[in-house]
């Protein structure tokens, strides 16, 4: 009788969870300190909203966020299964393009974040 209700409990056991994690996020020091987003912010927020089945949402968040879970994903497939090379070719490219994904993506956020302040000659 009980087995019927288990998949149930285990959603809500996750909704609480994720309901949790919403409201206990590690606070970023660098906006503590100086008050300006620095380039992972948002990270933690995305992966929640990618764990909730929320792409667009998760995208919004934290463009590099996909990018960098892969890349992550990728180096633990390698540390187990010797995917790449002697040199690391491709886990040292994967590493440029997600950094690349992740300066592109604060630099525009920052462009429109200061976008009112205008420079006087």
């Amino acid at each position: 009788m009980l087995l019927k209700y288990i998949p149930l409990q285990v959603f809500c056991s996750q909704l609480v969870f994720i309901d949790w994690l919403q409201h206990h996020l590690i606070p970023c020091p660098f906006k503590y300190l100086t008050g300006i987003d620095c380039p992972g912010c948002g990270f933690q927020r995305s992966v929640l909203a990618l764990i909730q089945g929320n792409l667009h949402k998760s995208f919004i968040l934290y463009p590099p966020a996909i990018p960098l879970l892969m890349f992550f994903a990728y180096g633990l497939a390698d540390k187990f299964f010797k995917l790449d090379t002697s040199k690391n070719i491709i886990k040292k490219t994967l590493f440029v393009f997600v950094g690349a994904i992740i300066m592109v993506s604060y630099g525009i956020k920052m462009w429109n974040l200061f976008a009112h302040y205008k420079a006087s000659a």
